[in-house]
C-alpha cells in the first residue's frame, strides 16, 4: 500500500504492551508489518488477555516476543535487550536497529502529598512510593534508551516515543506523583531528542486526551474525569487507544524523521479548550 513503511522484518519494543495504548499500538504495528517485543506486568487473572494480544500479533503474520516483568528492574531490562539484539541480528552478523521504543508504563502511586486528616501520614505518599513512581514512569525511559543505543538497537531511522498526559501540567487530587513523573518524562524527551539527533533518532512524547483505559480507572475520580472530557472535547467523545496507535504508526514512517523533541497532542483538540 502506498505510504506504508518498508519494515524489512523490523522489530518494535513496547513497554506496557498488554493493555491500553501499548496494546493498541502492538496490534496496529503488527498489521503494518512489524514484529513486536513487549514488556508488561500482569497478574494471573489478566494473563489470558495478554495471550489474546500475542495471538493477534501472530495472526497478522508477525513474531511476538513478550516478557511478564517489571520494566524498571535493571536485570530484566538487560535480559530483554540481549534477547532483542539476538532477534535483530542480520544474516551478515550485524545488528539491525529496531524501528521503535515505545514507553507506555502506567504504574505509580496515587496518593496525596499531605495527609488530609492532619493527625497522621498514613494516607500521604511515602518517599519510597514517590521515588518508585518517578523511576518507573520517567527515569526508565532514559535507562532503556541508553541500553538500546549501546547495543546498536537504536540507530538512524529509529524512533523513541513516550506517553505523557495533560496531568503533567494540571492538578488532580492524588495525581501529584504521576504529574511530576510526566513532567520529568517530557524533559527527558527534549534532552534525548537533542542528544540523539546526530544519530538520526527522533524522540517525541505523545499527550493523549482522556482515554478509558485500565490505568485511568485506577485514578480516584476517574468517572468525573471521563464525563468532563466527553462533554468538553469538541468531538464529544473520549480519545481511543486506536487514535494514539494510528499516530504512532505515522511517526514510524521514514518521512517523519524531522519531527523530534515535541509533545504531540492526540486528543481531538481537548487540551486547548
Amino acid at each position: 500500500m502506498a505510504g506504508q513503511p518498508t519494515t524489512d522484518n523490523s522489530w518494535v519494543l513496547i513497554l506496557g504492551a498488554s493493555s491500553g495504548f501499548g496494546e493498541a499500538t502492538a496490534r496496529h504495528l503488527s498489521k503494518s508489518g512489524y514484529n513486536v517485543a513487549g514488556v508488561h506486568l500482569d497478574r494471573k487473572a489478566t494473563l489470558p488477555h495478554v495471550e489474546e494480544v500475542v495471538a493477534a500479533i501472530r495472526d497478522s503474520g508477525r513474531e511476538a516476543l513478550f516478557w511478564n516483568a517489571n520494566a524498571a528492574e535493571d536485570a530484566r531490562r538487560a535480559e530483554v535487550v540481549s534477547a532483542l539484539a539476538e532477534k535483530s541480528r542480520a544474516p551478515d552478523g550485524k545488528t539491525r536497529p529496531i524501528r521503535l521504543l515505545f514507553h507506555s508504563l502506567a504504574f505509580g502511586a496515587l496518593k496525596p502529598f499531605v495527609s488530609s486528616t492532619g493527625n497522621g501520614a498514613e494516607e500521604a505518599i511515602t518517599r519510597a512510593s514517590l521515588e518508585m513512581t518517578l523511576d518507573v514512569m520517567a527515569n526508565s525511559l532514559v535507562y532503556w534508551t541508553q541500553d538500546l543505543v549501546a547495543k546498536g538497537l537504536l540507530a538512524e531511522g529509529s524512533r523513541v516515543l513516550a506517553m505523557t498526559s495533560a496531568g503533567g501540567a494540571r492538578v488532580w487530587p492524588t495525581y501529584g506523583a504521576v504529574s511530576a513523573a510526566k513532567s520529568a518524562l517530557e524533559s527527558y524527551v527534549r534532552q534525548l531528542a537533542v542528544e540523539l539527533a546526530p544519530r538520526g533518532i527522533a524522540v517525541n512524547a505523545i499527550r493523549a486526551g482522556v482515554t478509558d483505559t485500565p490505568a485511568l480507572r485506577k485514578i480516584p475520580g476517574h468517572v468525573e474525569m471521563i464525563e468532563a472530557a466527553r462533554k468538553g472535547n469538541p468531538h464529544r467523545r473520549l480519545t481511543r487507544p486506536e487514535d494514539v496507535a494510528g499516530m504512532i504508526g505515522l511517526l514510524c514512517h521514514p518521512d517523519s524523521s524531522w519531527t523530534t523533541g515535541n509533545v504531540i497532542g492526540v486528543d481531538g483538540a481537548e487540551f486547548v479548550v
